[in-house]
């Protein structure tokens, strides 16, 4: 009985909203409708709808998959302050972390599934439904990982909403155990996705043992900066109260791991320059080019310069204390790291090819239609966990509010808005 009032409840309060909640979730329903259209086509005609091909047979599915796995992993920025070290002002807000996370690995799941052609490939690598290769198979390893990061973050999101919606607090015995193993499962997502690329010895400009760590440092500044607008997008919004203390720090250690970020990739910069081997000749696509082979060039750089300008601005104290300067920096990082996840690393890792074959890949309408729809489902999830959580936290959704005797649905879903 309590949890069918509980998913009535959820129900109604995702079904109603303003005019503003409305119009995003259309706009959001849009999105998916054109992903299907896209989708449909790419199964009617195979992945030759999309401009990947023998040479360059990862491309922008993968770059996506690859990045949302860090977003995925940035949950840890608010768990280990949260939980680790119980401060306050970040552990009431922990929980949009891990709903950021769930939304995310949907969307890295999704990406795999839709980059394998045949969406019944997908099961092969499913843990107890298929047959991964396992433990030989680093894509096993990948698929365990992230499924069992989904399945925590689940689990914990699942028990703070339900106790939280019966006035009480989560059980610490719990939820506690459960937060603290998320941690090194939130470093393992990305790290097995890093040895995914760096395990081909056929891809020299993937072989470095600091892909992982790089991996790692870039997804703490790009998932973070989803947050820090979330937070203030909510306050406004909803009044929830989160404290410039919570932002100010979240985006403290962002300076940090940013900085981590640039360091490592002037480390690996300089190894490939200074020794200047053959293996030279991926590096060189990216930043300057091959020859007339120039395509990557400016976002090469131009995610370089976005990525510097944000490190700047987090790292003046005065200047991330501006929320203006604190979103740019924001969208800057998100750019920068969604361009060094995505063209910086597949397109040079697979250019040229063995052969030495340069192809040059630009991705089909296919490919964006897909990718669009796919970024529509994990946002309207997003949004739909937002929406519940958000009255839970306040605590204007509770047992005894979601009875139907009490407030209409029209007066509840008013008032967790």
């Amino acid at each position: 009985m309590a949890i069918s009032s509980f998913l009535r409840g959820s129900g109604r309060i995702i079904a109603s909203g303003d005019r503003a909640y409305k119009i995003w979730v259309g706009a959001l329903l849009t999105l998916i409708a054109v992903g299907l259209f896209a989708y449909s086509f790419q199964l009617r005609h195979g992945l030759i709808a999309t401009n990947m091909r023998d040479q360059v047979s990862w491309a922008f599915y993968v770059g996506n998959f690859t990045f949302l796995v860090g977003i995925a992993a940035a949950a840890v920025m608010l768990v280990i302050p949260a939980y680790v070290y119980n401060w306050g002002p970040i552990k009431e807000v922990a929980i949009l972390g891990e709903l950021l996370a769930i939304s995310a690995i949907i969307m890295c799941l999704l990406f795999v599934l839709v980059d394998m052609g045949r969406p019944d490939r997908f099961l092969h690598i499913a843990p107890l439904l298929g047959s991964p290769n396992f433990p030989i198979s680093i894509m096993a390893w990948d698929a365990l990982v992230l499924n069992v990061y989904l399945g925590v973050n689940l689990a914990v999101v699942g028990h703070i909403l339900f106790t939280g919606f019966h006035g009480k607090d989560y059980n610490k015995k719990i939820v506690i155990p459960l937060v603290l193993f998320s941690i090194p499962m939130a470093v393992s997502i990305h790290t097995v996705t890093a040895f995914l690329y760096n395990g081909m010895a056929a891809r020299p400009y993937w072989n470095t043992a600091i892909l992982a760590p790089r991996f790692i440092a870039s997804a703490f500044c790009s998932g973070p900066a989803v947050l820090l607008v979330l937070f203030q997008v909510l306050r406004k919004r909803t009044g929830l109260p989160i404290k410039d203390e919570a932002i100010q720090k979240v985006a403290e250690l962002m300076a940090y791991t940013m900085f981590l970020n640039l360091f490592l990739l002037g480390a690996e910069l300089f190894k490939e320059y200074y020794s200047a081997t053959e293996h030279l000749l991926y590096t060189q696509y990216f930043w300057s080019g091959i020859g007339p082979h120039k395509a990557l060039v400016p976002y090469a750089w131009g995610g370089l310069l976005a990525t510097v300008i944000a490190f700047f601005i987090f790292l003046v104290p005065k200047w991330r204390r501006n929320m203006l300067l604190l979103n740019i920096g924001c969208g800057l990082i998100y750019f920068g790291v969604y361009i060094e996840k995505g063209m910086g690393l597949v397109m040079p890792g697979m250019t040229p090819d063995t052969l030495g074959e340069i192809y040059e890949y630009r991705p089909t309408f296919v490919e964006w239609g897909v990718t669009a729809g796919i970024y529509g489902i994990g946002f309207l999830v997003f949004t739909f966990l937002v929406k519940l959580a958000v009255p839970i936290m306040s605590g204007h959704f509770t047992a005894v509010h979601a009875d139907p005797a009490t407030p209409a649905p029209d007066e509840l879903g008013a008032e967790a808005h």
